[in-house]
């Protein structure tokens, strides 16, 4: 059996799922209070945001007496690592060196900790494929 493909999520779908990544289970009523500081959403968007993200199979629920508990059915990691192949397949042809050579010659560029970092994992990439 195929698996669906993950399906691109919204940035306030995005906020809510950010919520979920760090305390799921939660309800509705929480990842609103939880949501509140950064939004001006009422209680309503939140559960509509809720159920496109269900809609999506990104997010599942149970009930538990008069409200439902969500929770991912994706990792943060995961959803990363879908979001980033989409986003380099899309702009630099699924190749990683184009993306790094716009990053480094971008107004902000790669400090020096971000090319210890790449060094590093390059090394390790190259003992690997050994």
């Amino acid at each position: 059996m195929t698996q669906k493909p993950i399906e691109k999520i919204t940035q306030a779908e995005y906020q809510v799922m950010e919520i979920l990544w760090e305390q799921a289970p939660l309800a509705a009523s929480q990842i609103a209070k939880l949501i509140a500081p950064q939004t001006s959403w009422s209680l309503t968007t939140v559960k509509t945001l809720l159920a496109r993200l269900t809609e999506k199979s990104i997010l599942k629920h149970q009930q538990e007496g008069r409200r439902f508990l969500y929770e991912p059915t994706i990792s943060r990691s995961d959803y990363t690592k879908v979001e980033t192949r989409q986003f380099v397949d899309k702009l630099f042809n699924g190749r990683a060196a184009p993306l790094v050579a716009h990053l480094a010659q971008s107004p902000n560029g790669l400090s020096a900790d971000d090319i210890a970092e790449l060094e590093i994992l390059l090394e390790s990439l190259k003992n690997d494929a050994q």
